[in-house]
């Protein structure tokens, strides 16, 4: 979808699951989804977010969402990811740049948030996996937490349109944060009241699927937020 005419915003669950956070990692350009979607359900997240579909698993798990994490730049998978794995994705992504985040903590998902302009980061890693991070992404990363929550990528859904952000936020956080990821950001909820957003959110800047539990409130919410100005 062209990006002055709109933004488009769509409800799915996978596996009879409205978390499809917890399964699915999208960029501007690949969707990396698990085994075992439907033909519906990829043609909805291609039509939708405008990207070519990369089927693999992590670790031997579905749970995509949770051991990978990036931007348009650069990818950032968790450290038990199989060779034979972390070699599909180099072949189906030439043009990103892969690491491997060499971390105890393997949900990378929930270690930080970034689009093509900024990195917000797991205030416990090392500088050493902070500067993976940050070689991966192309982008500054800084350590911080979002309204008392240390797990950021769990509770900030930000393209470089916009962004979703945990509701107990403070007004001085999401001023903050606007400015350093260059986008206006919103307080919201996913799937009825939800505020750990990136478990039932998946984002780019052409489209945004929420789980299928979402309101009719808050996907106006999310398309407000995430369309920008």
């Amino acid at each position: 979808m062209n990006m002055k005419k709109g933004y488009e915003v769509a409800k799915l669950s996978v596996f009879g699951n409205s978390n499809i956070g917890v399964y699915i990692y999208v960029n501007d350009f690949y969707a990396f989804v698990p085994p075992g979607l439907t033909r519906s359900e990829k043609e909805t997240i291609e039509e939708v977010l405008d990207v070519e579909i990369v089927e693999t698993t992590i670790a031997q798990t579905r749970l995509l969402g949770v051991l990978m994490n990036g931007n348009n730049h650069g990818l950032v998978v968790a450290r038990n990811v199989l060779p034979e794995e972390l070699n599909l994705i180099k072949r189906s992504t030439k043009d990103l740049n892969i690491v491997v985040l060499e971390s105890r903590n393997n949900a990378v998902g929930n270690l930080f948030i970034a689009n093509s302009r900024y990195a917000l980061a797991y205030p416990y890693l090392s500088d050493e996996e902070i500067k993976q991070i940050s070689e991966a992404l192309d982008v500054e990363v800084e350590k911080g937490d979002v309204a008392g929550i240390p797990t950021v990528g769990s509770v900030l859904v930000v393209t470089d349109r916009g962004g979703l952000i945990h509701p107990e936020a403070s007004d001085e956080e999401i001023k903050r944060f606007s400015e350093l990821f260059g986008v206006s950001i919103l307080p919201g909820t996913v799937n009825f009241g939800v505020a750990f957003l990136r478990t039932g959110l998946i984002a780019n800047n052409k489209g945004a699927i929420a789980g299928e539990e979402t309101t009719g409130p808050e996907l106006a919410r999310i398309q407000m937020a995430l369309r920008g100005e």
